[in-house]
């Protein structure tokens, strides 16, 4: 299957429009200090202030989100100690289906509060 540019546009616009209502519109701030050190401006994106913490979320929304009713009904398995696990879990209460995160036994503590129901 050959793509183009507009069809990648038209996949990204359709992924926002689904993830969107779940997301933090989070802001593009301008860095001064890497502008002058790369001589050109440099804006980042504080994904930070996601409600994870992280831009991990918006994969799994959008991975989640493509999941048939049936898929849906037998929940998501995620393997991870970090941002993935939260954006998972959460991806997963906003689509209403379990999510099994599997962590490694030396998971800091932190990340496993987070992930507690």
């Amino acid at each position: 299957m050959q793509h183009n540019f507009q069809s990648y546009v038209a996949e990204i616009e359709k992924t926002h429009s689904v993830i969107e209502p779940h997301i933090q519109n989070t802001p593009l701030l301008n860095s001064k200090e890497l502008d002058t050190k790369l001589g050109m401006q440099v804006f980042c994106k504080a994904e930070n202030l996601q409600v994870t913490g992280s831009f991990k979320i918006r994969g799994a929304l959008s991975a989640i989100s493509r999941l048939t009713d049936e898929q849906l009904k037998k929940g998501v398995l995620a393997y991870s100690s970090g941002n993935h696990a939260q954006g998972v879990a959460k991806a997963a209460q906003c689509y209403g289906t379990k999510a099994t995160i599997v962590m490694p036994k030396d998971a800091p503590a932190l990340r496993l509060r987070k992930l507690s129901p």
